[in-house]
């Protein structure tokens, strides 16, 4: 059951069909404390409460990722999504060009951390 929920959330979000507060939401409900995305992989794991990982394709084209970290530029691709200007699709764009290689949504914690080519990062609280 989870791993069907994941998987449509996982194809919504792709298209650009849910906010991430309503991915969290969702996520959290089924027991998913946080999630990796590697662009460079192209996947999203995503890790439950129980200890077990589901994995899901990306069907995105995340772009080249960018070999200098911007995090003016990822800030700003945040801050769209935050406000719901930027749906996935665009932020995944935004994020590639901007030097992020992947990152880690800690569902829980209510933060991500987004990593660049070099080890780069910049860590973001959720909003309150």
């Amino acid at each position: 059951m989870s791993k069907q929920v994941i998987d449509a959330v996982a194809m919504a979000t792709q298209q650009g069909k849910m906010t991430f507060p309503q991915v969290v939401k969702r996520l959290l409900e089924v027991g998913v404390e946080s999630y990796f995305v590697d662009f460079a992989a192209k996947q999203k794991t995503h890790y439950l409460a129980d200890g077990t990982t589901h994995t899901v394709p990306m069907i995105l084209e995340p772009g080249p990722i960018a070999a200098e970290f911007n995090g003016v530029e990822l800030v700003a691709a945040i801050r769209g999504a935050q406000a719901d200007t930027v749906r996935y699709p665009e932020f995944v764009q935004r994020s590639t060009a901007a030097g992020v290689i992947g990152y880690w949504a800690f569902l829980t914690g209510k933060r991500v951390s987004y990593f660049g080519r070099k080890g780069e990062e910049h860590v973001e609280e959720f909003p309150k």
